[in-house]
């Protein structure tokens, strides 16, 4: 057998034996998910599934990296409009039905996190999401820099998620998320951009942000530092002062 081969036979075992796990998680969570059950469903001996995965824990890794694959495979079949928002909006709604409708995968990528720790499969979601904010920046219409919206969106949103999870189907609050979502969009966004540009300094601070890496070689790597060090400032600065000014966010 060619070592092309036997690296495919390795492939498709591998495939097998997380979508096993994957069921199993499904039907009964973590718990579910032993390597003896994983072998036995997938049809391969115990060695196999640890010269494969090492043990439980990297079995576990394994299959929150393959529920992640499942989910950024949706999100990226969301088409971009003309109106970054709305699509922030769409993101936000898709997160939430992953998180309804596969809630065992969600906890297990979402609830049992480890201190200090993302799995390595979130910093793909993350970036989709950054990817949102940035088209949002870049349209002049975020409020606070492409980052903090990120944190903001992200803490919301797995918040709402595990609420539903948690809350007894027939006592879960239909409303709470597009709610929630649409106190923290308007919080992060503003309204369609006007014709001459943002409609703030710390809009156009933001916007500018965002394109900075478009503009290549045009500055040198400190003039690029400084000058998005000043952005951040401004637009901090103005978060700062219309919190003030209103007593909350």
């Amino acid at each position: 057998m060619t070592a092309e081969k036997i690296s495919e036979r390795s492939a498709d075992t591998r495939e097998r034996i997380l979508v096993a796990a994957a069921e199993l998680l499904a039907e009964g969570g973590s718990d579910a998910v032993s390597t003896r059950a994983v072998a036995q469903a997938a049809g391969v001996q115990a060695p196999t599934l640890y010269r494969l995965f090492g043990d439980k824990k990297g079995l576990l890794d394994a299959v929150t990296a393959y529920g992640f694959e499942r989910y950024l495979a949706g999100k990226q079949t969301l088409t971009a409009t003309e109106d970054p928002v709305e699509d922030l909006r769409r993101g936000w709604d898709l997160h939430i039905d992953f998180g309804l409708t596969h809630p065992s995968f969600y906890v297990l990528m979402y609830g049992a996190v480890r201190p200090g720790e993302r799995p390595a499969a979130a910093e793909d979601a993350h970036a989709v999401l950054v990817g949102m904010l940035e088209r949002v920046a870049r349209a002049g219409r975020l409020r606070v820099p492409v980052a903090t919206a990120a944190q903001m969106v992200q803490a919301a949103s797995v918040g709402v998620a595990l609420t539903l999870i948690t809350d007894p189907a027939g006592g879960r609050d239909g409303d709470l998320s597009a709610r929630t979502r649409d106190i923290v969009l308007a919080a992060l966004t503003t309204g369609p951009r006007p014709a001459d540009g943002p409609d703030t300094p710390a809009a156009r601070a933001i916007a500018l942000a965002a394109v900075l890496p478009d503009l290549g070689e045009a500055l040198s790597p400190a003039e690029a530092g400084l000058l998005r060090e000043w952005l951040q400032r401004l637009a901090a600065m103005e978060t700062a002062t219309a919190t003030d000014a209103d007593g909350n966010v």
